[in-house]
């Protein structure tokens, strides 16, 4: 028993044949390229034009040329027929059969072919009475009576003195048929009667040269095409390539390469341009080296100041700790002020802790110490180290974490800055009220979001929120020593990380920060976050169970 395998094949079509791939280029094409579509408008209408006139010269030139060779031959069936009939007019037949035959013959073959221009004839009896001297019906050339419209020869029967011609298609001996024209007349035979007089004339010459100069006139037409196809192309180079340098040039400009410059040639527009772009990337250049050497002195006079600082604070903070300690021994304004002075010194502390990481910042020496963590189990960390401010506050802090326990690349350190700072924020502005802190994941990225139910902020706040020292309410009080500069360094941890920071919030429908890291640093963010920003269902609240703790799952203990 054999087996045969048989095996499939699949057909791989190129990208040129593929229909689809060409439309979406030429989209691209007609969206992206101005060159593209000023020619392709400029062919169209340039087609359409000439295709306009092309139809128009042809049907005037058929219409001429067949109306022209219809009058002249009517004119030569008008002049045979008349001389045809000044014989007829002038013989003497005395009612002899014969001699009636011998003139109608000669008559045919003397005037009736050679004046009429053609051989192609047929003369019909008009009365069907039986003669005996009536010449008989005759046909040559190839024109037959079965040839000939009953219309038209209704029409010659009728009028005596008229002249009617209609257009047919001639025979030819190969099956086809070539255009013609056939005039009929009566003629008065002495003794015999009127007879139907038919001359066909064949047009295949005119249609032989209607057909040439319709040839010519369509390749002139294509010639010319091609002729203004390759000259807008050359006028829109001459227009589009300085437009194109200058578009490539201010991209450059603004992707920070200040040296970039247009070449300038010649006297005309464009070396106008050109010259002013010039003078105005000079012109930024300069603002923008003296703006970098005005922030790179900020940056090292802050930081000189905040390391200057480090030395004499650490020296009043020790003796503030100590008289700290004996408060007691002393009265109770003295107290006091030593309480304040212990406050006051860590905040300054804090402070210029903050301007040193702010400076690093700008400096753009921030380095990240990564390691895998999971953000589900940082947050549980971060809630129970503040859990104590949170019960001073009255507010209840509830981890939902749907997702986000398998470890990330992160620094540890700086995301639970973040967190820190997120809810110390949340708890301060909560109001006493619930707190909720979710955390979920999907395939790309993981996500924490804070949300309160305290007071919120405007829109126009929501948008300065990440600003350096700005409060919505500069005239509230801060009740845990915040410096101001939180926001914005937890905004700027977020993105060395590749992440974002989001904020919404609402008048008194309170605030929900979100932040989203991908899965490794560098990559790419795309699509939304696995926590959406606006909190659409609060309703569920209820559901939390506020006063249930949320378990998680245990965690292995670090060695």
């Amino acid at each position: 028993m054999s087996v045969t395998a048989r095996t499939s094949t699949h057909t791989v079509v190129p990208p040129w044949r593929d229909w689809r791939s060409w439309q979406r280029r030429i989209r691209f094409l007609w969206r992206r390229s101005l060159r593209f579509r000023t020619l392709s408008v400029t062919l169209t209408l340039t087609a359409l034009t000439i295709l306009i006139a092309l139809v128009w010269m042809s049907l005037a030139i058929l219409t001429d040329l067949y109306e022209s060779r219809a009058e002249q031959v009517q004119d030569a069936a008008q002049r045979a027929t008349q001389a045809a009939q000044s014989t007829f007019d002038a013989a003497v037949v005395d009612s002899d059969e014969v001699a009636l035959q011998v003139l109608m013959d000669e008559v045919r073959r003397e005037i009736l072919s050679r004046q009429a221009g053609t051989t192609m004839l047929a003369v019909f009896r008009i009365d069907d009475e039986p003669s005996a001297i009536a010449p008989q019906n005759f046909e040559a050339g190839g024109l037959e009576e079965s040839m000939i419209s009953p219309e038209l020869r209704e029409s010659v029967r009728l009028t005596g003195d008229r002249q009617w011609w209609q257009s047919i298609g001639l025979p030819e001996a190969d099956g086809g048929e070539t255009p013609g024209i056939i005039v009929g007349q009566q003629l008065n035979v002495p003794e015999a009667g009127a007879y139907e007089v038919y001359f066909a004339y064949d047009l295949g010459s005119e249609a032989q040269t209607l057909q040439f100069v319709q040839v010519t006139l369509w390749v002139v037409g294509a010639a010319l095409l091609v002729l203004i196809g390759g000259i807008s192309l050359f006028v829109l180079r001459s227009v589009t390539v300085p437009i194109a340098q200058a578009a490539e040039t201010s991209a450059k400009l603004a992707a920070g390469d200040l040296g970039v410059r247009l070449p300038v040639r010649g006297e005309d527009e464009f070396a106008t341009l050109g010259r002013s772009f010039n003078a105005m990337a000079d012109s930024i250049e300069g603002q923008i080296k003296e703006l970098a050497e005005l922030s790179l002195v900020q940056q090292r006079f802050v930081s000189d100041v905040s390391h200057e600082l480090r030395t004499p604070l650490t020296t009043i903070r020790l003796a503030a700790d100590m008289i700290n300690d004996q408060r007691d021994e002393f009265d109770a304004s003295t107290s006091r002020a030593a309480e304040l002075l212990h406050a006051q010194v860590q905040r300054f502390e804090v402070l210029l802790v903050d301007l040193l990481e702010i400076s690093r910042y700008d400096a753009g020496s921030v380095q990240l110490e990564l390691e895998p963590t999971s953000l589900a189990h940082l947050a549980e960390d971060t809630i129970e180290s503040m859990a104590q401010l949170a019960e001073q506050h009255g507010s209840d802090v509830r981890l939902v974490a749907p997702g986000g326990y398998s470890p990330v690349e992160m620094d540890p350190r700086r995301i639970r800055r973040i967190v820190r700072n997120l809810l110390g924020n949340a708890i301060e502005h909560g109001e006493g009220r619930p707190i909720v802190v979710t955390v979920d994941s999907d395939q790309r990225a993981v996500a924490l979001g804070v949300r309160d139910f305290g007071l919120g902020m405007s829109e126009a706040d929501t948008e300065r929120v990440f600003d350096r020292f700005w409060r919505a309410d500069p005239s509230r009080r801060r009740t845990i020593g915040g410096t101001g500069l939180g926001l914005s360094i937890a905004l700027g941890d977020a993105r060395l990380h590749g992440g974002t920071l989001e904020v919404w919030s609402e008048l008194g429908g309170g605030s929900h920060f979100v932040l989203t890291l991908p899965r490794r640093v560098g990559e790419q963010l795309s699509g939304s976050s696995p926590i959406e920003l606006d909190p659409r269902d609060d309703a569920a609240l209820g559901d939390l169970g506020l006063t249930q703790p949320i378990t998680l799952p245990q965690r292995e203990e670090r060695t």
